[in-house]
Parts: C-alpha cells; structure tokens; sequence
C-alpha cells in the first residue's frame, strides 16, 4: 500500500495525475489506478475529479498529514537500513588536523559504494591504543609510527609561528627567531623540538588545544603550525612568525597489519586523495 499513499501525496501536492506522474515516473492511468485502490481500500473517497481540475476532499486532506508522515518515515526506514549495511571505518586523527579528517570522510560517504567513516578525535597515545586493541579501523599519528603498524600517506605539517602569551616580551615582535628562544620554556605536545633552544615542556599528547590554555597561563611558549593559527582566535595569545627552519610534524596514515581490508585500502586511497586535493 505504500506505493498507493505515494501516488495519493504526489497527486494531492499538483493537483494533477499527469503532472504527479511525471514526478513519479509512472503512467498517469498507473497512477489513478494506485490512488483508485486506496480510495477502495479505505473506503474515503480522497479526489473530487472533474474534466477541468482535481480536488482535495475534506477527507483527502485529512489524511494527507498521516501520508506525508507515512512516506517520511518510509524514507528514513530505508536510509538507515542502507547505513546499517554499508562498511564502516573507525578512523582516529589528532584534532589538529580535523578539516582533513572531514574531507577524508566526504571522500568515502561520495565513493560507490559509500563506505561510512566513525571519526574519533585522539591524540597519539590513545590512538595508538584504540589501533591495538582493534577499536579503530585506522589512526592517523604523528611519526615514528609503532613498530607493529603499517602505514602509508605521509604528509608534513610546517610548524611557522610561535604562540606567546599577552605581556611576554616577544608579543609585539614582527618575527621571532630561534635563538629568541633562548632561555624560554618550550611546550611540546607528544614531541620534543629537536634543534630549538629553549627548556622543553612536554604537554598533553597531540593536544594544541590544551598547550594554548598553558601559554595564556605563562607557562610557555607553543611552536605552532599555520593550521593551529587559522582555527584559534583569542586577545590573551598571540601567534608570531616565526622562522623555525625545517621545523615541522609529520604524519601517516597507520594500521594494524593484522586487519587488513577492501575498507582499509579505500580508506588509504581516499586519504592520498584529500592530500593531493584542497
């Protein structure tokens, strides 16, 4: 009978069976066919129908509400029972670099078939956890990857600013050098600065966030990429050029070699894919 319903709302929305068809890609005798077998189903007559125009009856309208409920619900029926059966990956991403995450699962949702993508935002420690213990699919983790995961889709984050707290002595410097770091305490989230003057903090795994509220504190200083410098804005840091050389993060796409699938593969196709692309 849902198909019957159907023809009823899409006759009931043009006021037209030639039209309503057209929409349905159907016949129009299909469709006053499917609307007759309704009305004698359920005994309402749901049309008044004239040479010239086609009506509603006061009892037409009465049940269209329930109808246009009906084939909502339909919808959302089969839309999920198709989320239910397509593949899932689990992929966990630092926060830092949460626009390629999304793109990442763009990518699979438009692919045929669609592959669907549970984002899980971590940083390296517990991401490398998840991976263990087969709760994630995949991870994508600041390198060296541990020994046990394959990877694959490398790709460097530049780190260029330096983020300083309000009233610090290089707030209002147009450029910080390396050796302005002398003396100064360096926060480094999961990682050490190799070649940076400067006492190293280290900090919440992978977590920027966190480390910023630690500079606005005075606790230190925060080499930043331009990706961290674009997301934030607050009046009690500011980020400062900063010419850090050949400073930077590099990531990969890893995986337990274990777990291996057609999902996987995509996925790694698809992450190669939202680098190449902006």
């Amino acid at each position: 009978m849902l198909r019957e319903i159907q023809c009823f709302a899409g006759v009931a929305a043009r006021l037209s069976f030639s039209r309503a068809a057209a929409d349905l890609g159907m016949s129009q005798p299909a469709v006053s066919q499917a609307v007759s077998r309704l009305e004698r189903a359920t005994g309402v007559r749901l049309f008044e129908r004239t040479a010239r125009q086609v009506r509603l009856t006061a009892e037409g309208r009465t049940l269209l509400s329930y109808a246009d409920r009906l084939l909502e619900a339909a919808a959302e029926f089969s839309s999920e029972a198709a989320r239910l059966t397509r593949p899932l990956i689990h992929l966990a991403y630092p926060p830092l670099i949460g626009p390629l995450a999304a793109r990442i699962a763009r990518r699979l949702a438009g692919r045929a078939p669609a592959i669907g993508v549970e984002l899980r935002p971590a940083g390296r420690g517990d991401a490398s956890a998840a991976l263990t213990r087969g709760e994630v699919s995949a991870a994508i983790l600041a390198t060296p990857a541990p020994a046990p995961f394959g990877t694959a889709a490398r790709f460097h984050i530049t780190i260029d600013h330096l983020a300083v707290p309000a009233g610090h002595p290089l707030w209002a410097r147009a450029r910080v050098a390396p050796d302005d770091l002398t003396g100064q305490v360096l926060l480094t989230p999961g990682r050490s600065w190799t070649g940076l003057p400067g006492r190293p903090r280290v900090v919440a795994d992978d977590d920027f966030g966190a480390a910023l509220d630690l500079v606005a504190a005075g606790a230190g200083l925060l080499p930043s990429p331009q990706l961290l410098v674009r997301a934030v804005r607050r009046d009690d840091i500011r980020f400062v050029p900063f010419d850090a050389g050949d400073l930077r993060i590099t990531y990969a796409l890893a995986w337990s070699r274990e777990r291996v699938t057609p999902e996987l593969m995509a996925l790694v196709q698809a992450v190669q894919e939202a680098l190449w692309t902006r």
